[in-house]
């Protein structure tokens, strides 16, 4: 009698691979045009870069006109002004001493974007947190420690074609008898200000590497990582790390790296539940690393509502619930759920890269609003653990 479902042979799984190779090609030549990088699109207009800047209009033309800046862009058909790059508005920061920078006294801020699950928003954030600070005119290095490359791609790197494993991404600093300083994978971005050390699919193989060394050597094992950004955190204010969405020795090890972490959280019962599960095996995987090496302590810990939408009930009943559990971890802001990041990230893209008439519907500038509310928060606490940065935080009634 013949089977109602015939089996799935290897042979079968090899053509489904195939196939879709075949659509992540595609996608991937739409994307990353031969011959071609990402580039930063945005331009700012004086009155935006006067407010970026934190001084008037008629200063930067001032400026401008002695020599401190160099002349503005204009069309040659108009004459009108084009409009400023990032690297333009840093310029200005630093001629009028209003870059954002930490102190070299103060701590460089290690901060895990940190969930056991998957599709919480994690990368999402990683990327978005980046952009948002690099805008501000601080200093970011982006870890991707996920094999997966989400965040590798979305800064413009193909993780199977611009990235060697045994060059560029994590994996040969873990290795035994790898490279001392984490400088050899560090990449510019089309950022300004952000640098990224990026992953492709050979990340995976630390996972067992470092299983199998955890026997012999712990403390290797659990502060490697930690080790490697106290060699590059003097080049950078922020140094933001996306972990894999798994609990294992790379994960345990973003765990003693940062000093501190936000844990994206959708408003679900089974992304609440994973995140409740998650918030207890770090404590006890804390508890059993510190016995191994050494407590850690964070600066700070907090839970981010992602993915909201309030025309469900149950998201609003699941984020009272949330807050009710953890009264004094919860952010205050909210990442809702919108089509605005999900269609950007599409083309391998996020909100802040936007440019032209999609950024002026109502969908996006609530979108935008709601990124920058979520990211300004986590920018405050940041700058709290700064103390060069107390008396503004105090001046602007945020201490």
């Amino acid at each position: 009698m013949q089977p109602v479902l015939p089996p799935v042979r290897l042979k079968e799984l090899e053509q489904l691979s195939a196939r879709a190779a075949t659509v992540i090609d595609r996608l991937r030549e739409r994307v990353y045009s031969p011959g071609t990088s990402k580039s930063l699109g945005l331009r700012f207009n004086v009155r935006k870069a006067a407010e970026m800047v934190g001084r008037s209009e008629k200063l930067i033309r001032d400026a401008e006109a002695d020599g401190r800046l160099p002349p503005a862009q204009k069309d040659p058909n108009t004459g009108r002004r084009t409009g400023y790059s990032l690297s333009e508005i840093n310029l200005m920061r630093e001629v009028f001493g209003t870059l954002p920078r930490r102190d070299p006294e103060d701590p460089a801020m290690v901060l895990a974007i940190q969930n056991f699950k998957g599709g919480v928003g994690k990368s999402t954030m990683v990327c978005h947190l980046a952009q948002y600070l690099a805008l501000k005119g601080y200093r970011v290095c982006v870890i991707d420690c996920d094999s997966q490359a989400s965040t590798t791609s979305m800064f413009g790197l193909n993780p199977d074609v611009d990235v060697d494993e045994d060059d560029d991404t994590l994996y040969p600093f873990f290795r035994h008898g790898g490279p001392t300083s984490l400088n050899y994978a560090l990449r510019a971005t089309y950022w300004p200000n952000i640098a990224m050390i990026p992953a492709n699919l050979g990340l995976y193989d630390a996972e067992y590497e470092f299983a199998a060394r955890m026997a012999r050597d712990q403390t290797f094992v659990l502060d490697r990582l930690r080790t490697g950004i106290e060699t590059i955190q003097d080049q950078f204010d922020v140094i933001l790390m996306d972990p894999p969405p798994a609990l294992g020795m790379i994960s345990l090890s973003v765990l003693r790296a940062a000093n501190a972490i936000v844990i994206p959280a959708p408003p679900n019962n089974i992304d609440f539940g994973s995140t409740a599960h998650f918030l207890k095996m770090m404590g006890a995987t804390l508890q059993q690393l510190a016995e191994m090496g050494g407590a850690r302590d964070y600066s700070f810990v907090k839970i981010l509502a992602t993915k909201m939408n309030d025309t469900k009930s149950a998201h609003g009943a699941i984020k009272r619930m949330m807050e009710a559990v953890f009264p004094h971890d919860m952010m205050q802001s909210v990442l809702m759920d919108s089509a605005e990041i999900d269609n950007a990230a599409a083309n391998l893209s996020t909100v802040y890269e936007l440019t032209g008439p999609a950024t002026r519907t109502e969908t996006h500038k609530r979108c935008r609003a709601y990124l920058d509310g979520v990211n300004r928060e986590i920018e405050v606490l940041i700058r709290k653990t700064w103390p060069s940065h107390h008396a503004g935080l105090r001046k602007e009634g945020l201490l």
